[in-house]
């Protein structure tokens, strides 16, 4: 529709998160803030009001949870997992101790006590210098405009009372914002804030709603009910477009929704280039419950098993070795007779554990600190009962295994070391496991990229984890939408990284596969293949537009496009070279 006379169009340039265009009329969300009573508490009255404090983290849980289960049953375990650092904040026993510790020094009513401490930690979030706390603080602020809304009596304003088709307008959005909205009513969204990788855009990334963030000020530009057209692809939102912009988009949608027709068409092709040079495209999964997806967009086997989904499930207790055990091989023989990369526990950092890390909030950096190989090098016992998990379900599939967040070739050769003293414990008691499993390393620190070729002589393969090593490398954290514009893949220094590690690999005659954000975007996977990987995981629903794009890509091409790309000292202009490459596939 033209625009009203008196509201020209306006057009607003952000950040390209989510691809896809849609158009409708705005709704301007802003969140309700809780208002916290405050009055004094007899001391005969305190036990009262920790139950009602208790009552009101049971009544959150149950909420999370439920909104847990709705997501996995609708698109997945990997996008319901965005829920568990939410569901840990209600465990967070100094979050707790001190409401409970404010409660008996002040003699003040609970929400106000929680309010307080609450506030505290959100301040000491923003502030602190370490990119993983900042990341976090949009979690607990979340959940504790829950527990205060609980506290008071009633629920959470939430996006399903858009009762129909909007285009979401809002200063940032959570991942239980976006899962809330109501099936088809969310057309696009819209965020001051935001970035590529934050929860709310992975989200709407597997609901497949286009998104454009970090336009700073559209809740303030943008009026409830004006038409909104928004440019997932491009990262442009136009206000009361023009007949002009509408009739221009309105061919672009006709030419997307055949191209969406056509690649549907070859969903399950060959993964070779036009030239007839085999690459291999494979999915990422908490588990068996993902294979449904990962087969329906005919994944070649699982590039990278998130072991730790199976401690997420639930984080008070440890996970015995029967259940990882039958967690492993389910996956195994859901994705035979393709094989399966089962990642060890990568616990810490943005995925804590409550049972393992009750004492978690004491590290200053905790996404550099005690996590992943270096937790499991120093709790053996976890480990050996991970392992002996892991050997016992390569008897019943296709498996490799491989360490995270590898820093040196010592950390390396440790672990190596202690799976082999597990294989030996298994073939002294007669249990039957793959003797020739392969084991591999991730690359996702740069003290790791650096000596890849000297990693790559003691293991069978290399994964490369971008999503670390462009934040270790940039020092970016990916999820804080304050310096979101700093995460720069095309950096050239990124860029540079992964082309020595994968020359690294090659010189080894050794695999070298890539997961990640940057494995699943369309424009950068070309240049992934093109370096040399050998295959590249992702999500599911990614696979079959990076199949089309990369068989219609012939070697003189993707060699032109290398050289292209390592001229250029512009991450802007890297950026319009590989979209332009792959741009043009498409049509």
């Amino acid at each position: 529709m033209p625009q009203p006379a008196d509201k020209p169009e306006l057009i607003i340039k952000g950040v390209a998160a989510v691809q896809g265009v849609a158009q409708g009329p705005a709704f301007v969300f802003f969140r309700d803030a809780p208002k916290v009573p405050n009055y004094p508490v007899a001391a005969a009255a305190l036990e009262g009001e920790k139950l009602r404090f208790e009552r009101a983290l049971l009544a959150t849980r149950e909420e999370l949870s439920a909104l847990r289960q709705s997501i996995a049953e609708r698109l997945g375990e990997s996008e319901a997992s965005i829920f568990d650092a939410h569901l840990l904040v209600l465990e967070d026993p100094a979050l707790i101790g001190d409401t409970l510790k404010t409660l008996g020094e002040t003699t003040r009513n609970i929400e106000h006590c929680f309010f307080q401490v609450a506030s505290r930690y959100i301040k000491f979030f923003a502030e602190a210098h370490d990119p993983y706390l900042n990341g976090r603080m949009g979690d607990i602020r979340d959940v504790a405009r829950r527990v205060l809304h609980h506290l008071a009596g009633f629920s959470v304003r939430t996006l399903a009372s858009v009762s129909d088709k909007r285009v979401i307008v809002a200063e940032e959005l959570t991942p239980s914002d976006t899962a809330s909205f109501e099936a088809g009513n969310a057309l696009a969204i819209v965020t001051d804030g935001g970035s590529l990788t934050s929860h709310a855009v992975i989200m709407a990334r597997a609901l497949r709603i286009p998104a454009v963030v970090g336009l700073l000020e559209a809740t303030k530009k943008i009026s409830y009910g004006d038409e909104v057209l928004v440019d997932g692809h491009d990262g442009v939102v136009y206000v009361n477009p023009s007949v002009d912009t509408l009739y221009r988009y309105g061919n672009i949608a006709k030419e997307r929704l055949q191209l969406r027709s056509r690649i549907r068409a070859e969903a399950g092709l060959d993964d070779v280039t036009a030239g007839g040079a085999p690459f291999k495209l494979s999915a990422n999964v908490n588990g068996a419950e993902d294979m449904p997806a990962a087969h329906e967009n005919h994944a070649r086997g699982v590039g990278l098993y998130r072991t730790e989904s199976i401690f997420l499930k639930n984080t008070d207790v440890i996970p015995d070795e029967e259940t990882q055990f039958r967690h492993c091989r389910e996956l195994l023989e859901a994705a035979a007779p393709e094989r399966v990369i089962v990642r060890t526990l990568d616990i810490g950092g943005d995925k804590p554990f409550g049972a393992l890390f009750s004492d978690a909030a004491a590290e200053a950096n905790p996404f550099m600190g005690f996590r992943a190989i270096r937790f499991c090098l120093e709790n053996k016992g976890v480990f050996r009962v991970q392992l002996r998990a892991i050997l016992r379900a390569s008897a019943f599939g296709s498996a490799k295994i491989m360490f995270p967040m590898i820093s040196s070739l010592e950390e390396l050769l440790d672990a190596k070391a202690f799976l082999q003293k597990v294989a030996s414990e298994l073939r002294a008691e007669g249990i039957p496991f793959d003797e020739h499993i392969p084991v591999g390393t991730m690359i996702e620190i740069p003290s790791a990229a650096v000596i890849a070729a000297t990693l790559a002589e003691h293991c069978d393969f290399l994964s490369v984890g971008t999503n670390d090593l462009v934040q270790y490398m940039l020092a970016v954290d990916r999820g804080n939408g304050r310096i979101a514009h700093l995460y720069e893949p095309c950096n050239p220094a990124v860029l540079i990284v992964l082309r020595d590690i994968i020359r690294a690999g090659k010189e080894k005659k050794k695999k070298v596969s890539v997961c990640g954000e940057l494995a699943g975007f369309p424009a950068f996977a070309p240049l992934l293949i093109a370096l040399g990987a050998d295959s590249l995981s992702m999500t599911p629903a990614a696979i079959p537009e990076i199949r089309y794009i990369l068989r219609r890509s012939k070697r003189e091409d993707l060699d032109n496009l290398v050289e292209r790309v390592y001229a250029s000292r512009s991450p802007k202009e890297t950026d319009t070279l590989l979209r332009d490459f792959a741009n043009a596939r498409l049509r």
